[in-house]
């Protein structure tokens, strides 16, 4: 379970270098190949190559009447693999796709991670936390 927020600089190559409380986890479960694609909410799902393949099973599952959510998840994700100090390059596409830049937010959120732009994430978090909490939270022991 990936859990944690970590605020991270990509580098002038749009490499990523993924935390070491992160990095022993996905060699061990991964050898190191994550797969990166799109999130409809604007950042990036980043997943252990062998939770993608899971993940991916369910989505090639999905019906026709979900065909464009398919080409989103499917049509744009990239196998990568962990170079030798930890860091997995985000191909220049998905960057530009949800305006990642230099500073970011790497959320652990289960069994795959979430990349923001920081601004970004900043502002919805802000957001969020000014609505109401969901109905689902109504009956929620904190």
């Amino acid at each position: 379970m990936f859990q944690g927020a970590s605020a991270l600089n990509l580098d002038g190559k749009g490499r990523l270098s993924i935390p070491t409380r992160h990095r022993d986890a996905l060699i061990s479960q991964a050898q190191g190949q994550v797969t990166i694609t799109k999130h409809p909410h604007g950042c990036l799902m980043l997943f252990p190559r062998s939770e993608w393949l899971l993940f991916r099973d369910r989505i090639g599952q999905l019906p026709m009447s979900a065909q464009w959510w398919k080409r989103i998840f499917l049509g744009n994700a990239m196998d990568v693999d962990m170079d030798g100090t930890g860091r997995v390059l985000v191909a220049p596409e998905l960057r530009q796709a949800v305006a990642l830049d230099k500073e970011v937010i790497l959320l652990g959120m289960g069994n795959h991670f979430e990349l923001w732009d920081k601004a970004t994430y900043e502002a919805h978090e802000a957001q969020a936390m000014q609505a109401p909490m969901p109905d689902v939270f109504q009956d929620f022991a904190f």
